[in-house]
């Protein structure tokens, strides 16, 4: 043997495994060494997108805060347990604890069926699903006083009768109910097609009811998705303004949600209650970040974990 393939083998050669691993190690390095430094354009990327969270987020937030509370806690705590604002606060939640469960067993159903089940038009029944997203609000609204006002479609038939719809608590729930119909089912659908129908067949097979089989083998499967559509939900019916603002008569300490109620007091140009309000409504949004952050987390988890086995 020559003594340069010998200098070239004790050297590891260039083919050889430990040039191989060298040249891997240095590869990871670079690679590592990239990612710890993006780079003046990454670097540009990222302090634009936390500018723009700062200037259209943040500083928003911190200012509802500072307006609320800027003439004092007593100012501010007599503002939140006026009258109409008590009453603006009960009608919201009226109205999430009506709509969101409403929507949830909406949700769970449809979610079921489409993924679970072969029909006709079920194509049909996904885009219906989607439909309240591509809407305004507003337009929402308008569709349901053209239905059910006392000039609708529907207003003569249900006068008669004694109901009321529009201009109503009823109106307002309906009209949440449907601009918040999507949610659960739209973080239930993805899911439930990607875990498939092996489970299901499974519990069948081994003589499970279809009630059963959903309790027992679907539900504990989707319950972090589930309770992810469910906040997202009660933020959505929480935060309403175009639908319920076209349906309600907008009668403070009656049809008067948080947000009608904020509206109404700052174009009286009471703006500590307006911003008292308004502060509620944002309390509760960090309190539904935090929980989705809460959620977001245990799902990733769960959902590797099923994936493991």
């Amino acid at each position: 043997m020559s003594a340069h393939v010998r200098v070239e083998l004790a050297a590891g050669g260039p083919s050889s495994p430990r040039s191989a691993a060298l040249s891997q190690s240095k590869g990871l390095e670079r690679r590592s060494h990239a990612a710890r430094d993006p780079g003046a354009l990454a670097a540009l990327f990222i302090a634009a997108t936390m500018a723009f969270m700062a200037g259209a987020l943040i500083l928003p937030l911190l200012a509802v805060f500072a307006e609320a509370l800027r003439k004092g806690i007593g100012l501010y705590l007599s503002s939140v347990t006026e009258h109409d604002a008590l009453a603006a606060i009960r009608l919201t939640l009226l109205v999430v604890v009506i709509a969101v469960p409403l929507n949830t067993v909406f949700g769970l159903a449809a979610a079921w069926a489409v993924t679970k089940f072969e029909f006709r038009g079920k194509q049909i029944l996904l885009t219906l699903i989607d439909l309240p997203l591509s809407i305004s609000p507003v337009i929402s609204g308008l569709v349901f006083v053209l239905l059910y006002g006392a000039h609708g479609w529907f207003g003569p038939e249900l006068r008669e009768m004694g109901i009321q719809i529009i201009f109503d608590v009823s109106g307002i729930v309906i009209a949440t109910t449907l601009v918040t119909l999507p949610f659960v089912a739209r973080e239930l659908i993805p899911l439930m097609q990607a875990q498939g129908k092996d489970e299901e067949f499974a519990a069948a097979t081994l003589g499970a009811s279809t009630w059963r089989t959903f309790w027992q083998v679907t539900l504990p499967n989707i319950r972090w998705a589930l309770l992810y559509g469910v906040l997202l939900c009660t933020a959505r019916a929480m935060g309403e303004f175009g639908a319920v603002s076209v349906v309600s008569a907008r009668v403070r300490g009656e049809t008067a949600t948080m947000p009608l109620e904020v509206e109404i007091l700052y174009n009286e140009y009471n703006a500590t209650g307006a911003f008292a309000l308004a502060s509620l409504l944002a309390l509760f949004a960090l309190v539904a970040l935090a929980a989705k952050t809460i959620l977001e987390n245990q799902f990733a988890g769960d959902l590797a974990a099923q994936r493991r086995r």
